[in-house]
């Protein structure tokens, strides 16, 4: 499987659309993506994966360097995941307490908007 990228601005927030894989092979294709979002200026992402089918290592790792940018820039990095099998691996590394994850990109911007 391959891994398809979009994003869009919803809310003063850059929505990252995130299908198939992010493995060793795909998480560059994700990393380069944030990277160029926040030189860009975006410093609040919302990484929807609802449609991701497998994270290995890389794409933590990936993620993890996606929230120190725009940490740097007093930003933020959130994700959407309500599918069990992703959110064990998040629960299993800690990450948890780390990222916010929520079930709707609606309830991540609003999570935001309210701090």
């Amino acid at each position: 499987m391959d891994l398809k990228l979009d994003h869009h601005t919803q809310d003063d927030t850059e929505i990252v659309v995130v299908e198939g894989e992010i493995d060793v092979y795909t998480a560059p294709r994700l990393r380069e993506l944030l990277i160029d979002l926040v030189n860009k200026g975006n410093f609040h992402l919302v990484v929807n994966m609802e449609k991701v089918e497998f994270l290995d290592s890389t794409g933590l790792g990936v993620l993890v360097g996606g929230l120190k940018r725009v940490r740097a820039h007093d930003g933020t990095l959130d994700l959407v995941c309500t599918q069990e099998r992703i959110l064990k691996i998040f629960r299993i590394t800690g990450l948890t307490k780390v990222f916010g994850i929520y079930e709707s990109v609606q309830d991540a911007i609003d999570k935001r908007k309210s701090k």
